[in-house]
């Protein structure tokens, strides 16, 4: 079995979080799907993180798929807190750089992209 580890990065609020959890739900590997405005995403788990709505430590969780394992790194995208995204670059295969619909291109997404 293939192994890597995929971090998922963006601005704040482009909905990191929400797709780890449809990565999670898709694989099994959660059986609801969490929402960080409902405060109950499996990744968002420190109160302080529910009380803002948004990620500030980076989370770890793993998953299967095809005949892959997966560990997913969902990262904070507040600039605030690139300091705890930038040190999980160092241990990542592969990154996705999610893009917010409504926001567009945003700037720490540029900052991500470089």
């Amino acid at each position: 079995m293939k192994k890597i580890t995929l971090g998922i990065l963006a601005h704040v609020d482009s909905g990191k979080t929400t797709l780890s959890e449809a990565f999670l739900y898709a694989t099994g590997k959660i059986r609801k799907l969490g929402r960080v405005d409902h405060k109950d995403a499996f990744l968002d788990n420190f109160d302080l993180e529910k009380q803002r709505g948004i990620t500030i430590f980076s989370k770890q969780a793993e998953l299967e798929y095809a005949d892959t394992k997966i560990t997913l790194l969902d990262t904070p995208g507040h600039v605030d807190f690139s300091a705890e995204m930038e040190r999980t670059l160092q241990v990542l295969d592969y990154a996705v750089l999610v893009v917010s619909g409504s926001e567009g291109v945003q700037g720490h997404t540029e900052t991500l992209w470089k």
